[in-house]
């Protein structure tokens, strides 16, 4: 690694590593990437970090960071020019809320196309695994290697509540997505103007390297939406032109369907993981390692439920929004919430986790606790 120049330790099939490298490419910040091969994670990445997670982004000054968000945030202070926080309170939540449905619940459809069509694209899913022991070997040899690795992947499936019973629900819903998107990117280059936001990085990791490259969800957004596969490939280009968010705060209607979904269906799993987690903490320290999991509970797609594991690293990401909300004076938050009451959400967001969570080191611990009589 030259002077001054990052090193972006990834694959190009894994998701968030391909939220990271369109940021970096869009900030003009000098990197590298490097193939995140065993060798690479027995010798860097868990020496530097504990965590097996990608990516991993090497910086001129020594750091290793590891969490596509803080790896976002550290950046945007380093190079603040570009900047993918819109400054008015409307189009920053709008855009904070967006990044927590990409990274977290469009890894619905993410991950039931992945391994959900392998009759359809299996040998090309194996050889994209097989590149973590040999990038460069025969395709044959990548494929019984990556049939090994990519058990573990696949493991994960149920663990998100996809199971046959879902998976009409969260094809329809990933179908009708596709259709709303679709219609704001015939509009609108990025999600609020001009220029892409925190919110358009979020999306990119899910609609980049499981939706958009795996072979059969891509022909299906090829199709079906043209002008998202558009947006993905201009995601993807290196420093593309700089220019402005919408006038006066607004986040576009085209926007509501997405908006309307999320609340009807991410945020209340994330309420009951938040009671969740407030249970589970009871006579614990602040500082204690919380586990992924707390658990099982029960979730909505369209007309379906189903049941999932309590994924505790979703609510860290929710925190993110509830606390810009709560950062803001009255002016503005009387702003953000005529905007959501346009969604039917006023006052959403006006409420803070009753048991808030820290990331030190790359994984979550207890916070701040709230009095019984504030969580209740």
């Amino acid at each position: 690694m030259s002077a001054g120049e990052y090193e972006l330790l990834q694959l190009e099939a894994s998701l968030y590593s391909g939220k990271a490298r369109a940021y970096l490419r869009y900030k003009g910040v000098p990197f590298r990437q490097r193939t995140a091969t065993l060798w690479v994670y027995k010798r860097i990445i868990l020496p530097r970090t504990g965590k097996a997670m990608i990516p991993v982004l090497l910086t001129p000054e020594g750091e290793a960071l590891q969490d596509t968000t803080v790896i976002i945030d550290a950046l945007e202070r380093r190079f603040p020019e570009r900047g993918v926080y819109p400054p008015g309170p409307r189009q920053r939540l709008a855009a904070l809320l967006l990044e927590l449905y990409g990274d977290e619940w469009l890894l619905l459809p993410a991950m039931h196309y992945r391994w959900g069509y392998l009759r359809e694209h299996g040998d090309f899913i194996r050889e994209e695994f097989g590149r973590v022991v040999w990038p460069k070997g025969p395709a044959l040899v990548r494929r019984a290697i990556g049939r090994q690795l990519g058990r573990r992947f696949h493991g994960f499936v149920p663990l998100l509540g996809i199971t046959p019973e879902t998976a009409p629900a969260i094809e329809a819903a990933w179908e009708e997505t596709l259709d709303v998107l679709n219609h704001h990117f015939a509009r609108l280059p990025y999600l609020l103007g001009g220029r892409p936001s925190i919110g358009d990085f979020g999306l990119m990791g899910p609609l980049y390297a499981h939706l958009g490259r795996d072979p059969y969800p891509r022909a299906l957004m090829q199709r079906r939406a043209p002008n998202v596969w558009d947006w993905v490939t201009r995601m993807n280009e290196t420093t593309p032109p700089v220019g402005d968010w919408l006038a006066g705060d607004a986040v576009p209607e085209t926007l509501d369907p997405l908006l309307r979904r999320q609340f009807a269906e991410q945020v209340p799993v994330l309420t009951d993981a938040a009671a969740r987690l407030y249970a589970w903490a009871e006579g614990k320290r602040a500082g204690e390692r919380v586990p992924r999991s707390i658990g099982r509970h029960a979730f909505r797609v369209g007309e379906r439920v189903g049941e999932r594991e309590v994924i505790t690293y979703s609510l860290w990401m929710w925190q993110r929004p509830l606390d810009a909300y709560q950062a803001l004076d009255d002016d503005g938050r009387a702003a953000v919430d005529g905007w959501l009451a346009r969604i039917d959400q006023a006052g959403a967001l006006a409420r803070p986790l009753p048991q808030r969570l820290e990331l030190v080191h790359h994984r979550c611990v207890l916070g701040r606790r709230a009095p019984a009589d504030e969580a209740a």
